[in-house]
């Protein structure tokens, strides 16, 4: 079971054997911990030692994210114990001729998902751009199977993803001024709908790769980074169409999510520091860590890419606002997504029906059966 708790100012506290959701003394949810799997927490949610002690012990998957969504972090479960698999992970990693087949594989099948997707919308709308881009992006997905090299791998991905999110507006019935994939921060109502999907639908991932007991940091289609989680990263391209993509076009052409539903955020200007006493401005500059021989620890001037606050993405390079969904239009979408992960298909590796939520585990579990050895090649989730 996955909980989004999005009360503002509530706490969760332990009674007994479960959690419970308060707020000014009232009771707003039960949670039964041994049915958690995983956690959400947005914006001013508290913990109470009592109740992250549980979390702890039963080892539930907790994410926190800002009140818009944003990923802020996670609390850290206990590291998988099999440590020859981890090994065998890291090993993996360093091999460039498994990284380059697994990679292909992965992309090939993002690529055929954002093909399918643009081929269905072409047909839909009886629009020829989209099918000729459809038609591009597979082909495209085609010469990414038979890549030589990560880098050339990556440059088919990169044009593939440019040609598809040029058309894929062509799917909105409305204009919502969305043109291409805008992340840090989004600046019109699709691309804030698309960053919020992904966020949970990455957090889906990282949890199903905890599950089927592998390392989160060693992938193939990422290399290895500070602080990056490169195998959730890996696994979750192929999912991005079929599940964060096409919700995001249901949820505004059924109205599940409108105009209004959208704020425009306007940061605060900060204070002239030149203003003033000159002295004190002279004083701050020379103390002004950048100029130190030493930066002290708890000075936040140089960040790793992975380690960026979202606090200090407030706007665009071309100076746009970025925009949120409101407290209630939020959790229309988380309600969306989780209805959309718990919707059944014919899984046709695992010649089953599996949800979207099992078959991200499932997907997982493939992972680690090329990783062990014993399969040959990783078969990403694909459309039909």
């Amino acid at each position: 079971m996955i909980v989004y708790v999005q009360t503002q100012g509530s706490r969760i506290v332990k009674e007994g054997r479960h959690l419970l959701v308060k707020k000014e003394g009232d009771t707003y949810n039960t949670l039964f911990v041994y049915k958690l799997e995983q956690l959400v927490l947005f914006g001013n949610v508290q913990l109470t030692p009592p109740a992250l002690s549980m979390l702890f012990s039963e080892n539930v998957d907790t994410v926190f994210l800002r009140k818009d969504g944003r990923y802020l972090g996670r609390l850290g479960l206990p590291e998988p114990k099999n440590i020859f698999l981890r090994l065998r992970q890291y090993e993996r990693a360093r091999d460039d001729e498994f990284r380059l087949r697994v990679a292909r594989n992965i992309v090939s099948g993002k690529l055929a998902n954002m093909a399918t997707l643009l081929a269905r919308l072409g047909r839909r709308k009886q629009g020829k751009e989209t099918k000729k881009a459809g038609r591009d992006v597979r082909n495209l997905g085609l010469k990414a199977g038979e890549a030589d090299s990560l880098d050339q791998l990556m440059g088919y991905e990169g044009a593939a993803s440019g040609t598809y999110y040029h058309h894929l507006g062509m799917g909105l019935q409305s204009d919502w001024g969305f043109t291409k994939r805008v992340r840090r921060p989004p600046t019109d109502p699709v691309n804030s709908v698309l960053s919020l999907l992904y966020t949970f639908l990455t957090n889906r991932t990282y949890a199903a790769v905890r599950q089927a007991g592998l390392d989160p940091y060693p992938g193939a289609l990422h290399s290895l980074d500070y602080g990056r989680h490169s195998l959730p990263l890996d696994l979750v391209e192929e999912f991005r169409t079929p599940v964060a993509d096409a919700l995001m076009l249901s949820l505004f052409n059924q109205g599940v999510i409108k105009e209004e539903d959208f704020r425009y955020h306007k940061p605060e200007v900060e204070e002239d520091k030149t203003e003033g006493n000159p002295e004190e401005a002279i004083e701050r500059a020379c103390n002004d860590p950048i100029g130190q021989v030493s930066m002290p620890e708890e000075t936040e001037f140089f960040d790793l890419p992975e380690q960026k606050k979202a606090e200090a993405e407030e706007r665009s390079c071309d100076g746009k606002m970025p925009v949120r969904l409101t407290p209630e239009a939020l959790r229309r979408v988380v309600q969306a997504f989780e209805k959309k992960m718990a919707s059944e298909f014919h899984h046709p590796v695992a010649e089953r029906r599996l949800t979207y939520s099992e078959t991200l585990v499932y997907q997982a579990g493939l992972y680690r059966r090329v990783v062990e050895g014993d399969a040959a090649t990783y078969p990403p989730f694909v459309l039909k």
